[in-house]
């Protein structure tokens, strides 16, 4: 069995976790499926979308605690181990940010501790109805401190402090309210709502939405006036090239344009 399965549609790729008996937990197989993936997606000019599901019952159930207890059982107490799994873990969610392509969650059932990293971590999330998410880490006496840094940055301090440290769940209207996910749709919808989604991206330029993308988050860690000189360059850079001038000629004249670029 394939426990991360890839679907390509044109420039969309589908991926999905598919460890449902471990509610797709990111096992040390999973990370680094994930890793070489999403490596080899960065390369690829032909995808212009990603979008990230999980099979079963639930999107991601955060870190494998049964792996994590087996690590413990080396001389050190796992120390090293530990460090090698959240350093990859961190690793996989910095790839995820810095991956030319945009990234669509595609939540249901429930994302939990590094599951709910992963939703927080990812461009865009489209949620099934219902989807309960969480950083329940402090319940079992660990506190979810590497999920904490894209959560974080996605919600309000104050509320995400609480998740943090009561370990309890929102569901999908709150997690929308809070900035955690962009909409939710009945479960039967999700994947066709992720596809519409992706679909519309998809149809855009796909450099500027890769220079976009990554001048999103870089001017998000700059002061007011680095960001408005550092964007102010990168659309003097996007609007020098060949294919805005033709996207800005045919909404002029009313007709679709002519990209040429990837």
């Amino acid at each position: 069995m394939t426990i991360l399965e890839r679907q390509d549609d044109g420039a969309i790729a589908r991926l999905t976790m598919n460890q449902p008996e471990k509610l797709n937990a990111l096992s040390d197989g999973m990370l680094d499926a994930l890793q070489t993936t999403l490596d080899e997606i960065a390369e690829d000019n032909s995808t212009r979308v990603v979008t990230l599901a999980g099979e079963g019952k639930a999107f991601c159930a955060g870190h494998d605690l049964k792996e994590m207890t087996q690590g413990r059982q080396a001389e050190d107490g796992g120390k090293a181990y530990f460090a090698d799994l959240f350093s990859r873990c961190s690793k996989l969610m910095r790839t995820i940010r810095d991956l030319p392509q945009p990234v669509i969650a595609l939540p249901h059932g429930i994302a939990t501790a590094a599951g709910c990293q992963l939703v927080a971590t990812c461009d865009l999330a489209v949620a099934a109805t219902g989807t309960r998410f969480g950083v329940n880490g402090v319940n079992i006496g660990l506190f979810c401190s590497t999920p904490m840094v894209a959560l974080s940055r996605n919600i309000p301090r104050k509320q995400a402090f609480e998740m943090l440290t009561t370990g309890e769940f929102i569901e999908t209207d709150r997690a929308i309210e809070l900035g955690l996910i962009n909409r939710a749709v009945p479960h039967d919808g999700l994947h066709a709502a992720g596809d519409d989604l992706a679909h519309t991206i998809a149809a855009k330029l796909g450099a500027a939405v890769k220079i976009g993308k990554q001048a999103f988050y870089k001017q998000l860690e700059m002061g007011l006036d680095d960001a408005y000189a550092f964007t102010g360059e990168v659309m003097v850079e996007n609007m020098m090239w060949r294919d805005t001038e033709e996207g800005i000629s045919a909404f002029i004249e009313k007709r679709t344009p002519e990209w040429k670029q990837d």
